[in-house]
């Protein structure tokens, strides 16, 4: 037996059958670390095995399961996730931070470096830095105001705990500056004036240009007139000095300080020269006494730029781990698209679920917990992963179903005429499958389906879930049965309660809910049956809103 076909009974025999997919894919990475790398090209055959796995009744999965794993059917605990042991740390010394630029809230794909650095903190009795990289950035690239307040929003509902003080780049220059001042004194960093173009062209040609051949002196006065605003935007920067001849030309003599004229949202446009990213890293995590630091292997390049300015200072750098490239199946994640949209108006706001947003998240209602074992069950390694968003999903529904009561949401509906029916005023119908509650349904003999589980079953019978059985025939339908019969099962409502649920790619879907939804506290995650888990936004122009969950 294969190991998706084994996990894929295991699952289904818990679940009344049926397997989620996120499940067996967490099963299955969390039994050989490798399949992580491979979870793209097996989810076909994850596909095609749950699909025959849920077509067997559950007797007989636990058969087979019984004769090829039979430990798989023992109670054992849940797994602990354990990240690997961080080189030379020592309890309570440890020093971790992240470093976000503010151009937008952190989404999905930023808790990696969140949780992985949260989660070396506590381990270690060591310190979470959160530090703002508001450096001026670029044209394109630039500082969004919110983002001061969403992004440590954002990391405190994934229940991390920095360190009280934010530190703030933007309030860092003068101490930039300072080691500019030392980094020239030893002769490493010249001012350069040339285009673009011929910088391109010398760094492939390995070539110095002319203005590296100027004397520390006249390096020092350049500078000086730099920071006396003398110089317009583009005309002047101050570069490192590295070797021409490196084997990266990337690497080749990189500027650490440019001249930008646009107001910054903190400190207005007091400051016209600002440092470039490894060069405030660099002097930052020696400053602040960083011991570690988790970055994507993409950042390779400037672990070697601040590896270079240790040098040149004599300083002892943090340790650096990088990690492969995390990609989420089927999820566009792109701060400057998003940003765009917000400003456009095109989205509702940074919580739009299609800017993917821990904010956004949180409104569709997935819970922190989940998204940390989401993380967690990634593990940390330097192999590019990418993994679909049911993982995450899975690991949500589990926390979220024994909470959520059930209603019933009718999308698009069809008005359907019953003839022959019992004499029923009201159902009681269990509020959930675990719960002794009930909740009471009007029964009237014209109800609403929805249009598509009318156009699928027209012409068949049917059973109304928790009602009776009838046949459905154009806009009428009879009555054929109470017998809970193995038919399609569909859900309905006599009311005309409004509601509408937005959806993860920003549609709306419109439609009636039974009138207990009238109930509901803005806030609440409810599940509609055979529609999907959702969250209540609240009554908007006498409709009740949700945001979808999943599945």
């Amino acid at each position: 037996m294969d190991i998706i076909r084994k996990f894929a009974l295991l699952n289904a025999i818990k679940h009344d059958g049926k397997a989620d997919k996120g499940a067996v894919i967490a099963y299955i990475i969390g039994e050989d670390n490798s399949y992580r790398t491979k979870i793209k090209d097996l989810m076909p055959e994850v596909d095609k095995v749950i699909k025959e796995v849920s077509k067997i009744k559950v007797e007989n999965q636990i058969k087979e399961l019984e004769k090829e794993h039979p430990e798989l059917l023992e109670k054992r605990e849940e797994e602990v996730h354990v990240l690997p042991k961080l080189q030379n740390a020592v309890e309570g010394k440890v020093v971790v931070r992240i470093a976000p630029y503010p151009s937008g809230p952190l989404h999905i794909g930023n808790t990696r470096q969140v949780i992985v650095n949260d989660e070396y903190a506590k381990s270690y009795k060591g310190k979470f830095l959160l530090i703002l990289d508001d450096t001026i950035g670029s044209e394109e690239k630039n500082i969004t105001k919110d983002a001061y307040d969403l992004i440590p929003e954002g990391i405190k509902w994934l229940g991390v705990n920095y360190e009280p003080k934010i530190i703030y780049k933007s309030d860092r220059l003068e101490i930039y500056y300072k080691y500019a001042d030392e980094i020239i004194e030893k002769g490493k960093a010249y001012a350069c004036k040339c285009s673009s173009e011929e910088i391109r062209e010398n760094r492939a040609n390995g070539i110095e240009c002319k203005c590296r051949k100027q004397g520390k002196e006249e390096t020092k006065k350049e500078w000086k007139a730099m920071l006396e605003g003398k110089y317009k935007e583009g005309e002047i920067v101050i570069r490192i000095k590295t070797n021409m001849k490196d084997p990266n030309p990337a690497f080749r003599d990189r500027v650490l300080f440019r001249v930008c004229e646009r107001v910054h949202p903190r400190v207005g446009d007091f400051y016209k020269v600002w440092p470039l990213l490894e060069f405030s890293w660099a002097v930052d995590d020696y400053l602040l006494g960083i011991t570690h630091v988790i970055r994507g292997k993409e950042l390779m390049i400037e672990t070697d730029m601040e590896n270079y300015i240790w040098g040149i200072f004599g300083w002892k750098g943090p340790v650096t781990i990088h990690t492969g490239l995390f990609q989420i199946e089927g999820v566009k994640l792109s701060k400057s698209k998003a940003k765009k949209e917000v400003m456009s108006g095109e989205y509702t706001g940074w919580d739009d679920p299609r800017t993917w947003s821990l904010q956004s998240l949180r409104r569709r209602g997935i819970k922190p917990e989940a998204i940390r074992g989401f993380i967690l069950d990634l593990g940390l390694n330097q192999n590019e992963i990418t993994v679909p968003i049911d993982l995450l999903y899975s690991i949500n529904r589990k926390i979220i179903d024994k909470d959520s009561d059930r209603y019933y949401f009718i999308p698009d509906p069809v008005e359907i005429e019953i003839t022959k029916a019992p004499e029923l005023k009201e159902v009681e119908v269990s509020i959930h499958p675990d719960k002794k509650e009930k909740r009471i349904m009007k029964v009237k003999n014209k109800i609403y389906i929805s249009k598509d589980d009318f156009e699928k079953n027209n012409k068949k019978e049917v059973r109304l879930l928790h009602l009776f059985n009838i046949k459905l025939n154009g806009g009428k339908a009879e009555f054929t049965s109470l017998e809970n019969k193995d038919i399609q099962k569909l859900t309905w409502a006599c009311s005309t309660v409004k509601a509408k649920v937005l959806m993860p790619d920003g549609s709306w879907i419109e439609g009636f809910a039974d009138d207990n939804i009238k109930n509901l506290k803005s806030g609440e995650e409810i599940q509609f049956e055979r529609f999907g888990f959702v969250r209540f936004d609240g009554i908007k122009d006498n409709v009740h809103e949700f945001w979808f969950t999943h599945k």
